[in-house]
């Protein structure tokens, strides 16, 4: 017992060191993977390009540079003169390349910002690590998860923002009357910005273009069976402007 005691001891100073040993940098690297997998499991969950390896790999090489940095003017370096953020202080820029590989643009719109995000502070949260700040990187990570669990709850409940959408109605006769539309999109709490139309007087028909802006919350299906009834209606579809 005092002999396990005695080697807890030594190994909670050797994690502890400021300079860089083999116990503490295996055990950095560790941590890092740990909460790496963490943020990465969450964000794998609601399907994102970026999963739990992707993650872990992120975390664990910013603590690897930032050891890296440590080490060489520990070891190479007369006096320590060196600077140990060089090398660390490339990754939170380096990273940003990564983070814009989880950025998609479909159509006018863009997905991928909170798993950027998500990239770019789980980088800084394994330089963290690799400095050794522990508690400060369990925090960070904690942080992160209420982040996008409860508060993203607690966004779709109350309905923050809005979503800039553009809906199509092809209808079998020209249509020069768009309040009966406004009317139905009021009653969803549907805000209309502008209208594009396109007349084919040779096929009496009409493209409405409805540019709205609406809440995440808005059920489209209702919405669009009650602008089925407005006018004869032959299509309607959700799209972007980008489209238009």
């Amino acid at each position: 017992m005092e002999q396990f005691s005695q080697l807890w001891a030594e190994f909670c100073v050797a994690v502890n060191s400021v300079d860089v040993n083999p116990t503490s940098a295996v055990f950095r690297l560790g941590v890092s993977l740990l909460l790496g997998c963490v943020v990465g499991f969450e964000r794998k969950r609601k399907g994102q390009i970026a999963g739990v390896r992707t993650f872990a790999l992120i975390s664990m090489g910013a603590t690897l540079a930032m050891l890296i940095s440590i080490y060489v003017p520990q070891e190479y370096m007369a006096a320590k003169r060196g600077d140990p953020s060089r090398i660390a202080a490339q990754v939170v820029t380096g990273i940003g390349f990564l983070g814009a590989g989880a950025i998609i643009h479909m159509k006018g719109s863009v997905k991928g910002l909170t798993t950027a995000a998500g990239i770019w502070i789980v980088a800084t949260i394994g330089l963290a690590v690799g400095v050794g700040l522990y508690v400060l990187a369990v925090a960070a990570t904690l942080l992160i998860l209420f982040i996008l669990v409860p508060l993203e709850k607690l966004e779709h409940k109350i309905n923050i923002g809005a979503e800039i959408r553009v809906i199509t109605i092809g209808v079998s006769h020209v249509v020069e009357d768009m309040e009966p539309y406004r009317q139905v999109l009021k009653r969803f709490d549907v805000h209309l910005s502008n209208v594009y139309v396109d007349y084919d007087y040779t096929h009496q028909s009409t493209v409405v273009n409805l540019a709205v802006r609406a809440k995440e919350a808005t059920d489209y299906v209702l919405l669009f069976k009650e602008l089925r009834k407005v006018y004869p209606t032959t299509s309607i579809s959700l799209g972007h402007q980008a489209n238009i």
